[in-house]
């Protein structure tokens, strides 16, 4: 079941669903409208191959800035963080989905990580891409998605309690922890 206005509103106001900050005019019929934070993380252009297994290659030919806004340059592939932390207990799962909006600016919201587990807890990485021919500028707080919250049964072993949760209660644009995988069946 997809949670509507009055019940976003109301698993927040109860503290089943920890949003934070929490601003009530952003509660949409099916959504909840969260902002874009002010860390942003990209890669250099380089011809060092990035290999997930291998951590120094994930955190080379980086930069990193925190501002009020950043422009997207075409083509350009950018992580972000959301001003919210967002809590889910056991049993709400959420998806993160653009804004047409912003969409129709040429700006991506997640390739393919817009899936957020129950019993996660902090802000949420967004892997923004510009596909427009020109830059986009995006500010600090500015509405860039929006949360679908969906009820399920729950979980016998969410996300906070995996001994695995790479991205629990992550702070800022966090680039990706896959070398802590164990490497397996990679030839």
């Amino acid at each position: 079941m997809i949670l509507v206005d009055w019940e976003i509103a109301d698993h927040i106001k109860r503290g089943y669903i920890g949003i934070d900050p929490f601003d009530p005019a952003l509660v949409q019929p099916n959504s909840l409208d969260i902002r874009l934070g002010n860390h942003f993380v990209w890669y250099e252009p380089c011809d060092d191959v990035i290999d997930p297994y291998q951590k120094e290659t994930l955190h080379t030919h980086t930069n990193e800035r925190k501002g009020t806004y950043f422009d997207i340059q075409p083509g350009q592939f950018v992580l972000a963080e959301t001003l919210e932390t967002v809590t889910l207990p056991d049993n709400i799962v959420s998806s993160i989905e653009g804004k047409s909006s912003v969409a129709r600016l040429g700006i991506a919201l997640h390739q393919t990580g817009g899936w957020i587990d129950a019993g996660f807890s902090g802000t949420i990485t967004l892997e923004m891409c510009n596909s427009n021919c020109r830059p986009v500028r995006v500010y600090a707080g500015m509405p860039i998605g929006q949360l679908v919250f969906y009820v399920t049964k729950r979980c016998e072993c969410p996300y906070d309690k995996k001994p695995d949760a790479k991205y629990q209660n992550q702070k800022n644009a966090t680039i990706s922890r896959y070398d802590k995988k164990m490497l397996q069946n990679v030839e």
